[in-house]
């Protein structure tokens, strides 16, 4: 059984940098596709960076192409969400998330109302306006 335990988020100012961690345990993160998620209340969840771990290809909403990065460490068997550029519309819930089987561009693209293997708790990014 995989489990996600996250790290990270926080206040930024409008420009600055955050960085979210997901250590998983219980299973390699080298068979899955890896993703970030964010969710303000009231909205639906977006997809903002997912990745197939066995080949590191990756896929970014539009709304955070060429500010996030999502990356991962196999020694450490985490994935990281790096955020440059904040702005306060990126303020919302980050989950970090895994399935076995989802193609990584339908997680990020279509996955506003699917279902995953794996969730991390959540954890809140707010950039000051």
């Amino acid at each position: 059984q995989l489990q996600l335990v996250q790290s990270g988020g926080g206040l930024a100012q409008p420009g600055g940098s955050l960085t979210l961690s997901c250590a998983a345990s219980g299973s390699t993160l080298d068979d899955f596709t890896l993703g970030w998620f964010r969710q303000v209340p009231g909205k639906d969840r977006e997809g903002v960076a997912c990745m197939r771990a066995s080949s590191d290809s990756t896929y970014y909403a539009d709304s955070v192409k060429g500010r996030f990065t999502i990356s991962r460490d196999s020694a450490k068997n985490t994935v990281y969400l790096q955020m440059h550029s904040l702005k306060p519309e990126d303020t919302a819930n980050y989950s970090c998330v895994a399935d076995r089987w989802a193609p990584f561009q339908v997680m990020c693209a279509k996955g506003a109302n699917l279902g995953f293997d794996y969730w991390g708790r959540g954890t809140q990014v707010t950039v000051l306006s």
